[in-house]
């Protein structure tokens, strides 16, 4: 590894966080989006949808890195991490809510959805707030692991003043 491979390292981890903080931010901020202008098949309105971003290991870059993670038995040997997609979470239902003066609420019955009440996003804010608290911990982490790489390098260069 060179001395900006641990940088490069910390600098994955705090892009893919600070990532991580925008789509919680997001999430938070349509905690109650009813209206995303998509329709069901039967003309309801569809909610908007928990947003959560999915962290991949980042390939190496060097032919030595490939050679040495294959002879490991393909592990990889430290390059990052990169965000491969933003998903939207289809495990969570809605919440519905009873409104049927609301211009949101169903008009026709669905699977789920009786008529006159109102799909309300999956978004929880105590999940939002706990991965935020965890974002906001992993951020700081790579922060301290930049700063450790900063002051071993200037400690490297002060062995060279004599």
């Amino acid at each position: 590894m060179s001395l900006f491979g641990a940088i490069d390292i910390s600098a994955s981890g705090l892009t893919a966080q600070r990532l991580r903080l925008d789509l919680i931010s997001n999430n938070i901020a349509n905690i109650n989006t009813t209206r995303t202008g998509e329709l069901t098949p039967g003309g309801n309105p569809i909610p908007y949808s928990r947003q959560a971003a999915v962290f991949v290991p980042r390939p190496s870059e060097t032919p030595f890195a490939n050679v040495l993670g294959e002879t490991l038995g393909d592990r990889n040997v430290g390059n990052g991490v990169q965000v491969s997609s933003i998903e939207r979470d289809v495990q969570a239902p809605f919440r519905l809510e009873y409104n049927p003066d609301s211009p949101d609420a169903a008009k026709v019955a669905e699977p789920g959805l009786p008529v006159g009440y109102v799909r309300q996003p999956n978004v929880n804010i105590v999940t939002e707030m706990v991965d935020m608290i965890s974002a906001s911990r992993a951020y700081e982490a790579n922060v301290t692991a930049l700063n450790a790489s900063k002051s071993m390098a200037a400690k490297a260069l002060e062995i060279g003043k004599g």
